[in-house]
Order: structure tokens, then sequence, then C-alpha cells
């Protein structure tokens, strides 16, 4: 007390006035406080009073300039009341957003390419994706370009066809169908072609608006199935792109994965890549058989052996089987462009379970697994014996896919073993040392799928 009198007058005053101003200070802020929790109670209210509203209601309030009524409840009294407050928001809004979107929340824009070769059941499980009603679904739309341009194989020429199917293939996804017509031949006329490859394998461009009558004395060579329509307009289709909530492209003429990475860094794009890869004694088998006049020389060699098979043949399934094996390792060591975004499926597990795999994939894809998905597989796989054409997508798959390996001979299978051996090494596909193990059903020809297949 006698320090304090000792002090100097203008020492107790500024140590007063400091007192006084950190009082004011201390109110000042619990004042401010007040009002901004006051003021987010209230949001929340109004909030959670207009979620509770049907979404014809929410609609209405949304077109009108009309300020939402002030809430009635007063601020919350606990910290529990505000994470309940908050639980039941969330609650609210996802059940709005499930009634909104029909079939479920359809999330972001996603982009589906199946890449594989021919013969590797890429057909049938594009179907998967062109079953789905939100999916604009293309079946091998860059077949034109392979008509269209030459390409000599290898060297220079390989990497510039690489180029010119990536460039066709982003804007393809970016539903700039138009790209198309400078591939068609005859070259459409008012965006008017009924030459599209295989326009009867999209739901999409058979589908109203794109479907429009058909007419007389015009031949629509890909006719669609199940409905009669007229040529297709690139321009309609293009609309029907963008009105789709996601893009899915099955081709079986890009190889060289590296080659993509452009697209997939690409902002616009959310591109998902399933590469789908068989047993390559398989597909020779089938190739053999569906591009019977392209491989007279096998089939020469396998069944008489009087005409030698000749080494490009050979160095050509080899290089085949090798840019197969070279995508898929880039694939399976998860550069940092291609993390999350690449998934690996043999179609031998496609078709021993082919609803769990196609689950497996929409999983990838990030893409809802519908229930007119579910039901295709299950009327598609498991068809008559004697309703399983080369080209058909309608198979009774558990049985289908080793029915090669009793039918072929022995050594036609020890060609491609020696060709193929470090890609059949990389799948899980195994060797047959003999006749009789390869024919032998008891004998798995397949190692278990590894789970890193997912990157």
């Amino acid at each position: 007390m006698e320090i304090r009198r000792a002090l100097p007058q203008d020492i107790r005053e500024l140590l007063h006035c400091l007192k006084m101003r950190s009082k004011y200070t201390v109110l000042l802020v619990f004042v401010i406080s007040l009002v901004i929790i006051e003021k987010e109670n209230n949001f929340i209210s109004r909030v959670s009073d207009k979620l509770k509203q049907s979404p014809q209601a929410l609609a209405e309030a949304n077109s009108t300039e009309v300020s939402p009524a002030p809430a009635k409840n007063g601020s919350l009294a606990s910290l529990q009341e505000l994470d309940a407050a908050f639980s039941q928001l969330r609650s609210h809004l996802y059940n709005i957003t499930l009634q909104l979107a029909g079939d479920g929340d359809p999330g972001p824009r996603r982009h589906v390419l199946l890449m594989a070769t021919t013969r590797t059941g890429s057909s049938f499980v594009g179907e998967f994706f062109n079953q789905q009603g939100s999916i604009f679904y293309l079946f091998e739309p860059l077949w034109h370009v392979e008509k269209t341009v030459t390409f000599l194989p290898g060297g220079a020429s390989a990497v510039g066809s690489a180029l010119v199917y990536r460039d066709v293939l982003k804007q393809l996804l970016l539903c700039d169908l138009y790209i198309l017509e400078n591939f068609i031949s005859p070259m459409p006329e008012g965006h008017l072609t009924p030459f599209l490859f295989r326009r009867g394998s999209s739901h999409s461009l058979c589908e109203e608006p794109v479907c429009t009558p058909s007419t007389k004395k015009v031949f629509e060579k890909y006719y669609c199935k199940n409905r009669r329509c007229g040529p297709l307009n690139i321009t309609l289709a293009a609309e029907a792109c963008r009105r789709k909530q996601h893009v899915a492209l099955k081709t079986v003429r890009i190889r060289q994965l590296e080659f993509l990475q452009p697209l997939v860094e690409d902002p616009r794009l959310d591109l998902r890549i399933i590469q789908l890869v068989r047993d390559p004694r398989a597909v020779l088998a089938s190739r053999m058989v569906a591009f019977s006049g392209k491989y007279e020389t096998w089939k020469k060699w396998a069944s008489e052996g009087e005409a030698p098979l000749r080494e490009e043949e050979v160095q050509r399934l080899r290089g085949n089987c090798e840019s197969i094996r070279v995508s898929a390792e880039l694939g399976l060591r998860r550069p940092g462009w291609l993390r999350g975004r690449y998934m690996l499926v043999r179609y031998e597990d496609v078709a021993r379970a082919p609803l769990q795999k196609a689950r497996e994939m929409f999983r990838f894809a990030g893409l809802p697994f519908t229930p007119q998905v579910e039901e295709w597989i299950g009327k598609n796989t498991q068809a008559p014996r004697d309703s399983n054409g080369v080209y058909s997508t309608c198979k009774n798959s558990s049985e289908q896919f080793d029915k090669w390996r009793f039918s072929m001979p022995f050594k036609l299978a020890q060609v491609v073993q020696d060709a193929c051996a470090p890609a059949m090494q990389l799948f899980g596909y195994k060797l047959a040392s003999s006749p009789a193990e390869l024919g032998n059903r008891s004998f798995s020809l397949l190692e278990e799928a590894q789970p890193a297949w997912v990157t």
C-alpha cells in the first residue's frame, strides 16, 4: 500500500487507464462473441427449416426473393446440441440429394477408358458400362481413324498413330464428336451419317432424341438393333453426350499407356483407365476363328505342319504381348500421374465372377452400380451353350473362358508360351508343360489375381 502511494501521480493514472481499458476489451470481446454465436445459431435454424421442406417446396423457395423467416429457436444451449444440429443438417441434405438425383448421388463427372486388344472380351466387359443409363458409351470409335489414316508398323509411325488416337480420344471424352467427321467415309453431310461403326452397340446412340425417325432409301450400315432410326445426327449425339453424367469408351487401338498421361492430367477430365488382358493362348485361338483369313498360315502349320511358320508372324505375336506387358508394368508401378486411375483386370476373372468384378470396376471408376447392369449380367452370363457366337456378348461365361485349351494343338500353345512368357508371368498365366496338362480341366492355368492390380 505504501509502495502504491509512493508512485508518482502520472504512473498511477496510467495503470488505472490500462486496467479500465483491459476490462472494456474483455467486455467487448465477450459481446462480439455472443453476437457471432447468435448469428450462427439463427443461420443453422434457417437452413434446417429449409431442409425440412420437400424438394418441390425447396425449389419454389429458391425461385423467389422472399427472405426466409427468422428462426424461432433461440441460442443452442450446449455444444452437444450444436453437434446434434449439424448431424441433422447432414442427414437432411443427404436425403434431399438422393431424392433429387433419382438413382442416387451421381457425383462428379467421370470418364472411363476400357483399354484392351482384340479378342480379349472387351465387347462383353464394355456392355457393363453400356447398360448404365447415366453413362454415354461409345464402342470402338477409333475404328474410323484406323481405316482412314495409314500407319506403318513400328518406329516413328507407331508413335504418330498413338498420338493421333490419343488426340481423337480426348475430344471424344469431351463430347466433341465432330472430330469423327474427319475420318468417316463418306464424309458426313450436314453432320448426318449412316456409317458410324457399330452404332447399334451404344444405347446412347439408339435412344431418343438421338434416334430420329427412319428415312426410306437410306441404308444404315451399323443400325440400331432394337428400333429403327434415321442416319446418325452427330450434333444430337454430342448433345446427348453432354447431358449424360459420365462418359465411357472402349477401344482396342491404344496400347501405349504412357501416351495417355496428358489425358489423365487434363483438368477437364476425370479419367479412369481399365486395362483388360487375357491369356495370349486364348487370344490367338479366338483370332484364328474370328479372323480366319489373316491366320491361314497359323492354321495350316498347326493342323498339317507343312507350311512353315514365318518368323515375322511370331515376332508380331511377341510384339503384341510386349506392348501389353510394358503398359501393365507402368500402371502397376503407380507413377504419381496414374495413381488411383489405373486398374488391371483379367478376362478370366470376369468370366468366373462377372457380378463381383463388375462391382469392383464400377467402384474403382466411381460410378453407381445400377440394377440394370446387374440384370444384364445375370441374363448374359448364363446363356444356353448353343448361343455363343463369335461376336456375341451373350455367353455362358464360366464355361467359355478356357474352352480354347481343349482344342488348341500343344505345339501352337508352345509357340505362344515362348513368345509371351514375360507377359504371361506378370498376369499369372501358368505355362503348360505337356499336351495332357493343357487339356486337363482339373489343372488350373491361372494364378490368383493380385490385389495390387487396382492402383
